[in-house]
């Protein structure tokens, strides 16, 4: 039966199912931190250390992919991607997983501000006024002139910038190196970094949070495996929609776990983001049904 489904439905179905698996990687990260008082280096370190675990036979499989001559940009992706994990860890522990996951939308604007800027990438005047359009809902979401606000709330779009960065180093990596070898370089260089972060509050944890990291870790490997999975069966551009359902899970999630309900500025500025996003995306695939440059 399975094998009658169209590749496409699968790889949605997949995206989808890692959308829901990532909410619950956010779940049990805000309950270690927010209700438990884990300290978010220790968090990390250990979520990553978990999920490092499970991905160990792959990366024996493939050590051959390890010959490079861009170490230095390999090491600078995954710091800006550590910087990025820190950040989002940071502001579970303070901002509700509502808000936290609209802002983290944000990304593809800061990848396309980046590439624009940094790699020198054309982009035209239609991607810059989807780039201020997903910059407007995020102010909306954020709401800086209200009582509401507080500095915490901007870790999120922090993460979402670092996380940009470190996709834009990603695609100038893979002008030279393989898909894996900046994979396995991911994998090897994240933990350590995230183990000298710890240092400074010793990799310890609340006893009450120590099964949530566990399940997040184990969680967090199963979450990848199915978004590689994913993208290796459909493109980026026919994934993406369905990219956009982790939104009403990490909601629901937010919701049934810790009572947080969602502003109507949310709703707002959620779907001003989105607008921009697919008016993004269209404008990606555009270009290449008419065969003429960006």
């Amino acid at each position: 039966m399975i094998q009658t489904i169209p590749t496409p439905i699968k790889a949605a179905g997949l995206m989808v199912l890692a959308g829901a698996t990532f909410a619950l990687v956010n779940t049990a990260l805000q309950g270690a931190t927010m209700l438990n008082g884990a300290a978010a280096p220790n968090v990390t370190f250990w979520q990553y250390f978990i999920a490092l675990g499970f991905y160990l036979p792959w990366i024996l499989r493939h050590r051959g992919a390890l010959k490079t001559d861009q170490i230095g940009l390999h090491v600078l992706r995954v710091a800006l991607a550590a910087g990025g994990v820190q950040l989002w860890t940071m502001g579970l522990a303070h901002v509700p997983i509502w808000q936290a996951i609209a802002l983290i939308m944000l990304s593809p604007f800061f990848v396309t501000f980046g590439a624009g800027v940094f790699l020198r990438e054309e982009v035209s005047l239609h991607r810059w006024g989807a780039v201020l359009l997903g910059i407007l809902g995020g102010a909306i979401i954020l709401e800086p002139w209200s009582d509401r606000f507080q500095i915490t709330a901007l870790l999120p779009v922090g993460a979402a910038a670092l996380w940009a960065a470190s996709s834009v180093v990603t695609k100038f990596l893979t002008h030279r190196d393989r898909t894996e070898t900046v994979t396995i370089y991911l994998l090897l260089l994240l933990t350590p970094i995230n183990a000298g972060l710890a240092l400074g509050s010793g990799f310890t944890l609340p006893t009450n949070a120590i099964w949530l990291v566990i399940g997040a870790g184990l969680l967090t490997a199963l979450a990848q495996h199915v978004l590689v999975q994913a993208y290796s069966m459909a493109d980026t551009a026919f994934l993406q929609p369905f990219d956009h359902l982790k939104l009403p899970f990490n909601v629901i999630l937010g919701f049934v776990a810790f009572g947080f309900l969602p502003t109507g500025s949310m709703w707002l500025g959620t779907a001003i983001i989105l607008g921009a996003s697919f008016y993004l995306l269209h404008q990606e695939r555009t270009p290449k049904a008419a065969g003429t440059p960006a």
